[in-house]
């Protein structure tokens, strides 16, 4: 019954997200929130940039039903027809439900902001202070913390760091049709697989919403795409994605091998923290501004070596499916497992390289 209700839920999301998608194309016409071509654009018409709306519309809608039905059937009773696989679920949703309304108006936050930006640029620095903000935020106010066992400061900091860091991630992945949408299915799938396994329903549903909202957006988004979500959807889903890695727990009580549990979202997210660390690398080296978008990405650069867009994307989603495995398993292996693991990691971000390194000419 549990996995008919996953099921259920991510056919919600897609079908609200695939409806909602051409609804925000023609919001965006009107409203003249458009990408219009550029020197680092790979289309040649305005493209509508609304696409991010109906991703946060798809996983909001939902989040708000589900935690209003849990709070109403806690206080008067949960009606009989609902599964009693789901029923002692809904008393610990109710509990959950200020600290779920915390970060979805984290979310909220970071979407209008988003949303401003894709009308009129606010500048990197202020999407910044808009993210430590909202992070800062959710960390302190709604506990969304990793590494709590080494001490209350160390574990804010980290956390904050970690938020920032992947919100920027999946923002900076976004220079490419499908690419940070398709990212983030593959590494969604991965944490589900990790929170169903801990029995952790709240998380479950909640990647099940994410998963189900980027897939009804994929089929406008590939390329060659006719909507983008632009930063209002690509700091959403960073910031959705980092919050669920934070509250997902990757090992049980007692387990020998825990500590390589901690590392099982860095491993996940290997690919898009690649392409960031790799792009600000190289800007910084051409004495560039780190914040400023260009074409430098590592998608760029494996378009640059011959290879078509849609090729380019299905080697990404490849690696980042590569690395999702490793993290999947991660936390259920011993210290040479683990090395292993590690190892495999690094030798698929040394393939990515050596793929979009330049060809020298004979």
């Amino acid at each position: 019954m549990i996995i008919w209700a996953a099921v259920g839920t991510i056919a919600l999301a897609v079908a609200i997200s695939a409806l909602a998608t051409p609804v925000s194309q023609r919001l965006a016409r009107q409203w003249g929130i458009m990408d219009p071509p550029g020197l680092r654009k790979t289309h040649a018409t305005p493209v509508p940039l609304l696409g991010g709306s109906a991703i946060f519309v798809a996983i909001l809608i939902p989040s708000l039903l589900a935690l209003s039905l849990a709070r109403i059937w806690t206080a008067s009773g949960v009606p009989d027809w609902i599964p009693d696989a789901i029923k002692p679920h809904i008393s610990g949703a109710a509990l959950k439900a200020p600290k779920a309304l915390g970060i979805l108006a984290g979310a909220f936050v970071l979407h209008v902001v988003g949303l401003i930006d894709d009308r009129r640029a606010l500048g990197p620095w202020v999407k910044l202070a808009a993210q430590v903000m909202v992070a800062g935020g959710v960390v302190w106010l709604c506990d969304v913390r990793i590494l709590t066992a080494v001490g209350g400061a160390v574990s804010f900091i980290v956390s904050l760091a970690w938020l920032i860091v992947i919100i920027n991630a999946f923002n900076f992945l976004d220079n490419m049709d499908g690419l940070s949408a398709s990212v983030a299915v593959i590494c969604a799938v991965a944490l589900l697989s990790a929170s169903a396994s801990m029995g952790q329903i709240f998380v479950s549903a909640w990647l099940c919403l994410i998963i189900g909202a980027l897939l009804g957006f994929l089929p406008y988004n590939f390329p060659p795409a006719r909507t983008y979500m632009g930063d209002a959807g690509s700091m959403l889903i960073g910031y959705f994605l980092g919050v669920v890695s934070c509250l997902t727990t990757y090992v049980s009580p007692g387990q020998t091998y825990y500590l390589y549990g901690i590392f099982v979202p860095l491993v996940l997210m290997a690919v898009p923290l690649y392409d960031m660390a790799s792009v600000i690398t190289l800007r910084i080296r051409e004495r560039a501004n780190p914040m400023i978008g260009d074409r430098r990405h590592f998608s760029h650069r494996l378009l640059r070596r011959g290879m078509s867009a849609r090729t380019a994307l299905l080697t990404i989603c490849l690696c980042t499916a590569a690395t999702a495995i490793c993290a999947s398993l991660l936390a259920r292996v011993d210290a040479v497992g683990a090395v292993l693991l590690f190892a495999q990691t690094i030798a698929i971000l040394l393939i990515i390289a050596l793929l979009e390194s330049p060809v020298k000419k004979v």
